[in-house]
């Protein structure tokens, strides 16, 4: 890399807050399949940590951090806080800090139907991407908490990638 962060490979992680860490569990584990690797166990301190390290509540106190290995290359670092009364709810992803995570499969119509006989809530979809992106298709789902979850795939690339001298990072072809 000639610009940016140096010696920066890529990402290791997506960090999410949960209400439940058992519920949290279940599901990334039960639905999503990933491996639980390991847990750090509460964490509180009596003096400004939390705000200068994790821009918090100085106050606030983890209960428990748990890790999962999802696949080929997410890992995801779960947190559950001790709930406080100006608690605010999950954003939507028009508000800003909106968000999602995106999982690739090879075959969205199992994944979907998957996710359906578990009782996830699905959104409306699935839904063929047009423009550069044509060659995709995506479908939102929600956790057990409202978080928002979409699965994409696009086993015969997308639209762009024709004539792109860079193409994004494929979870089906990592070293592409």
């Amino acid at each position: 890399m000639t610009r940016g962060i140096p010696g920066l490979r890529g990402g290791d992680h997506v960090g999410i807050t949960v209400p439940d860490i058992e519920q949290a569990h279940a599901f990334f584990t039960g639905v999503l399949g990933c491996d639980y690797v390991y847990s750090l166990p509460e964490m509180r301190h009596d003096d400004d940590w939390m705000l200068e390290h994790l821009n918090v509540d100085p106050r606030r106190v983890v209960r428990e951090i748990r890790f999962y290995r999802c696949g080929f290359g997410l890992n995801f670092e779960v947190f559950e806080y001790e709930p406080h009364d100006d608690q605010r709810p999950e954003p939507r992803n028009s508000d800003v800090g909106g968000h999602h995570v995106a999982l690739y499969v090879d075959d969205m119509d199992a994944a979907v139907e998957y996710l359906r006989a578990r009782g996830i809530r699905l959104l409306a979809g699935p839904v063929a991407s047009r423009n550069a992106s044509a060659g995709q298709r995506w479908q939102y789902f929600l956790s057990p908490w409202g978080m928002q979850f979409e699965l994409v795939s696009y086993p015969g690339g997308k639209a762009y990638e024709r004539d792109a001298a860079v193409k994004l990072w494929h979870p089906a072809a990592p070293a592409d």
